[in-house]
């Protein structure tokens, strides 16, 4: 089990699932109002961080420069949303609903946690005191329970710790909500201002298919060829000296018959397959500019003043003001 004293060294650190992968970073810690114990992580996870998912801690183990839980990184990443009060509190539904997610039994949870509140109570004031000046002094971020010496009902609120630590309550305070803050002032008086920073990558995915498809169509196709035939012309010729010869060659008086063969050209077609063309496809990327817009949150300091004058300071007047 994660101690209070080690969930420095918890937050901004990577958290990894029992079979090495990286789930995200973790963010918060979130604290049993009842028993003081670090309770849920929450852990960084998608694109830039832009997911947050909670987590058990009970189980989970630091080793070397990481978180480790026994939960799968799927599972984490499918944990229900929650929904966190602006104190920095899980309601009881909420937190319901997660036991329930993750398979831990919600009885032996408020068993665990009435045991320890009992063991609080009889240590008496000086341990709740302890506790409180402990958290006051941002050791894990966790608001500490003080001068509850007899108060085991009431709401079960969880208070959680932010990257910076979260200051604890004074050793007086019998009830209120524990809030989330970070530390403010350090030890040479001074504050830090943060502020978030927008970092965009890119992410390749498939957009789209392209492919080449070769079928067969039929067309007409018409060109024009000559053709010849034969035909017969009958040639008189008058009896002449040179052709007389040939005349006088047969009977005089006789009936006779003489053929002529006649041919004539058709078109004939046939198909041949010749290769006219290869056709294959490329890519190629076109860069463009796209604007993404997003949000990040900005730490503002202001310093308040008060002044006084003799007058003011006999009737308890001040004057104040802001830079």
């Amino acid at each position: 089990m994660i101690t209070r004293e080690e969930i420095a060294n918890v937050l901004d650190q990577p958290v990894y699932d029992g079979d090495g992968n990286k789930i995200g970073d973790a963010k918060h810690v979130f604290f049993d109002d009842m028993t003081g114990r670090p309770e849920w992580v929450s852990v960084k996870t998608g694109m830039f961080g832009s997911t947050e998912s909670f987590v058990p801690i009970r189980d989970a183990a630091l080793v070397q420069d990481h978180l480790e839980v026994p939960y799968g990184k799927d599972q984490v990443k499918g944990a229900p949303s929650v929904d966190v009060d602006s104190g920095g509190h899980l309601s009881e539904t909420e937190e319901h609903r997660l036991y329930d997610y993750y398979g831990i039994n919600w009885d032996s949870v408020l068993s665990e946690a009435e045991r320890t509140d009992d063991g609080r109570m009889a240590a008496g004031p000086g341990t709740a005191g302890a506790a409180g000046a402990a958290g006051a002094a941002g050791a894990a971020g966790a608001a500490g329970m003080a001068g509850r010496t007899g108060e085991a009902g009431g709401e079960d609120m969880r208070a959680a710790a932010g990257t910076g630590g979260t200051a604890g309550t004074a050793g007086g305070m019998t009830g209120g909500k524990d809030t989330r803050a970070r530390e403010g002032m350090r030890g040479d008086e001074a504050m830090t201002r943060s502020e978030e920073q927008l970092h965009v990558g890119v992410e390749r995915h498939e957009s789209g298919r392209a492919r080449l498809r070769k079928y067969v169509v039929t067309e007409e196709v018409q060109q024009t060829v000559p053709v010849t035939h034969e035909e017969v012309r009958v040639v008189r010729e008058p009896i002449t000296d040179a052709n007389r010869g040939d005349a006088l060659a047969g009977p005089e008086i006789s009936e006779a018959e003489h053929e002529v063969t006649l041919h004539a050209e058709r078109p004939v077609v046939e198909t041949e397959t010749v290769p006219v063309e290869r056709v294959r496809m490329t890519t190629e990327e076109l860069t463009e500019n796209e604007t993404v817009r997003g949000q990040v949150r900005k730490e503002r300091i202001e310093a308040e003043t008060e002044s006084f004058t003799e007058e003011e300071t006999g009737r308890g007047g001040k004057r104040r003001g802001r830079e």
